[in-house]
């Protein structure tokens, strides 16, 4: 290659404005196969989860490859890292088990540039769990939020990758214009495409469940309430708490809008003048706090990590479930290998495909530690 030619290479990767690279396949390197990754890294592989007779035809059905472009599918985004692998792995789980046509759906993993285990081996480690799994994996480039994130309160809320849902009108494919963005650590017990079906109406670009029962000012500073210039970006909206670990996202109008723009300018607002204390969740309820398409509180029954500091234990909010999160510090994979799970957690270990050196067996949970799924979900 001339020196010219690749000068002009690297100035094209340098300045390039994706924030991602999209992956689909690699070579097998280093001989090892994708058993020897799920192996290695202590997974079993998943059910092979198949559509029944009544869901539509495929483009797979006639051989050809299943692409993000299909308008029959149903998009579901996640990150995708070494450390909540464990619970990405029962998320995804969750959800084939319990899809009508499981063969309808596609999920957009987005990894982090420099987690310690590569994008590569994340991909075919998910593969060997999943082979017959609809996904891409994007690569995250943590230098486009990186010197936009402040301190939060807990440390792992200023992981860049919590950042990535604000970048995924630039990551995902062009052709994808509505998603679903699920966190790593939650399980569905009801169908997505229900999910999926949620109407957005009146040019909302998102919908999630509400609580505006919930103190809405406790999650900006002094700062923020005391500007009166801040203040009025509510204008005649009634704000309400919204959990972005669930959201349904019309990615065409986010990209028309330059949504991601908007929370960027928050981001750097937050830089200069402390408006908040809790990561990424304050700029989207900025920008769409009371501009909300309310979806039924089943879809996300958040919390079950407890707070942001002690993570302790916490029941069902009343109601129906269709989703369980463990948003907070406490993580059901963690309670449960270091033998202090929290009664719900128990709710999470059916999905889990971790059967590592630590994990927790536990004989007789059923009997021991019944909460009533009759009573709670569906």
């Amino acid at each position: 290659m001339g020196l010219s030619r690749f000068c002009c290479l690297v100035l094209l990767v340098i300045y390039s404005p994706l924030v991602c690279f999209g992956i689909r396949s690699f070579p097998n390197n280093g001989g090892l196969t994708d058993s020897d990754i799920s192996v290695r890294f202590g997974f079993s592989e998943a059910p092979d989860y198949r559509d029944g007779v009544e869901c539509p035809s495929m483009a797979s059905s006639s051989g050809a490859p299943v692409t993000s472009c299909d308008l029959s599918l149903v998009h579901v985004a996640m990150t995708l890292d070494s450390e909540y692998l464990r619970g990405s792995m029962a998320a995804v789980h969750s959800v084939l088990r319990h899809a009508s046509c499981p063969e309808q759906i596609f999920f957009h993993f987005i990894a982090a540039e420099f987690d310690p285990t590569s994008p590569r081996i994340l991909t075919r480690l998910v593969r060997s769990i999943f082979p017959s799994l609809n996904f891409k994996v994007y690569i995250f480039r943590e230098d486009t939020v990186i010197n936009l994130i402040s301190s939060s309160i807990r440390s792992a809320l200023e992981n860049p990758l919590n950042y990535a849902r604000n970048y995924l009108g630039d990551i995902l494919d062009p052709c994808v214009n509505r998603v679903i963005y699920l966190d790593s650590d939650l399980v569905l017990v009801d169908d997505i495409l229900k999910l999926w079906e949620v109407k957005l109406s009146n040019g909302k670009i998102i919908g999630a469940p509400e609580y505006c029962l919930a103190n809405f000012t406790k999650y900006f500073t002094d700062n923020f309430w005391s500007d009166p210039v801040s203040i009025r970006v509510f204008g005649s909206r009634k704000p309400c708490y919204f959990n972005t670990g669930v959201m349904v996202m019309d990615l065409e109008k986010w990209r028309e809008g330059q949504y991601r723009k908007k929370i960027e300018n928050w981001m750097e607002l937050q830089r200069k003048n402390r408006i908040y204390e809790l990561g990424s969740l304050p700029p989207f309820l900025l920008v769409f706090a009371g501009n909300v398409e309310p979806i039924d509180h089943r879809w996300n029954q958040h919390g079950l990590g407890g707070d942001n500091v002690a993570g302790s234990c916490r029941a069902l909010h009343p109601g129906p479930v269709s989703l369980l999160h463990w948003s907070g510090k406490g993580k059901p994979w963690v309670r449960l290998d270091e033998k202090r799970p929290c009664p719900l957690d128990y709710l999470w270990e059916p999905y889990d495909l971790y059967k590592g050196k630590g994990k927790v067996q536990h004989q007789q949970r059923e009997e021991q530690h019944s909460v009533g799924y009759s009573s709670y979900l569906f």
